[in-house]
């Protein structure tokens, strides 16, 4: 299943994306006599992504038949969600080849850190470089979206309590983090530096999670590019692993690490796209522009 926020007529609500169609969840509510939860956030924390996914695989093509799509010229994308309790970024996650993969060191524990909500942009707004850094960098990366609470869970047992993935783009202040490494928190959490996707597709539409291929594109041009089989820390692992430090709760965002930052400048555009096993698009890429802070 793939769901979408989207802004119509100033508000933010889920829709469902149907062989590339954008139909309102509001819509099959009234269509079908049903009351899921219309904001992306509340769906999940509502434990009804299951219902909803049960509920459209046993639709009927009239019932389809009967929805109408949202015209492609007036979708206008939006950040899944504004306001997630948690956002965790893993760093330096990913090698360059299976040798450097096997020489990974054993012992060797995930790069962490967290942003605030405040960071959140969605794909249709703007990056704004702070008047504080003169080198801001911006990478693409495949995120993690947990939709059960769990505390101390297996690698095994991660996936269950996982809603779905989304593409992001994490920002910045290279020059802030440079000029030492506590200063990590700071240069990762200016206003704008956090591009959320508007998507959200569950796991049982990737069928190997691990044959993903993450992109970070610069002014349209594809820079950076790797595949989820070079992580160093897997999706399922890095999951057990924060959940060993604090509870995970439905709606936080993990961050799995990125192929390669590029630096943004005024008037850039950056974005951010995953590929399926089959190199073709599995999420809307995540495109935002540059400018200078007001």
């Amino acid at each position: 299943m793939k769901l979408a926020t989207i802004n119509v007529q100033g508000k933010e609500q889920v829709a469902v994306v149907l062989e590339g169609k954008y139909i309102l969840l509001e819509q099959i509510n009234d269509s079908w006599a049903e009351q899921w939860a219309t904001e992306m956030f509340d769906l999940i924390t509502s434990s009804q992504l299951e219902s909803l996914a049960q509920r459209l695989a046993t639709a009927s093509p009239e019932q389809l038949e009967r929805l109408t799509a949202i015209p492609a010229p007036e979708i206008v994308h939006a950040p899944l969600y504004r306001h997630p309790r948690k956002i965790w970024g893993i760093g330096m996650n990913y090698v360059a080849d299976e040798a450097e993969l096997n020489a990974s060191d054993p012992d060797e524990e995930p790069v962490s850190f967290m942003k605030p909500d405040t960071t959140i942009i969605g794909p249709e707004d703007d990056i704004e470089l702070p008047s504080q850094s003169e080198k801001v960098t911006a990478e693409g990366e495949l995120a993690i979206i947990i939709g059960q609470t769990c505390r101390h869970v297996t690698e095994q047992d991660a996936p269950a309590y996982v809603a779905g993935l989304a593409a992001t783009l994490d920002v910045t202040a290279a020059d802030i983090h440079a000029r030492h490494p506590r200063f990590l928190a700071r240069a990762k959490s200016f206003d704008t530096f956090f591009g959320l996707g508007s998507q959200l597709i569950t796991l049982d539409e990737v069928p190997d999670l691990l044959q993903l291929t993450v992109q970070t594109h610069h002014n349209d041009e594809l820079v950076h590019y790797n595949r989820t089989y070079y992580m160093k820390f897997r999706p399922w692992y890095i999951v057990s692993f924060l959940s060993q430090v604090m509870t995970l709760l439905p709606g936080d965002i993990i961050m799995t690490g990125t192929p390669g930052a590029v630096v943004i400048r005024e008037g850039d555009t950056v974005g951010c796209s995953i590929l399926d096993e089959k190199g073709q698009p599995l999420l809307e890429t995540v495109r935002n522009q540059v400018r200078l802070q007001a």
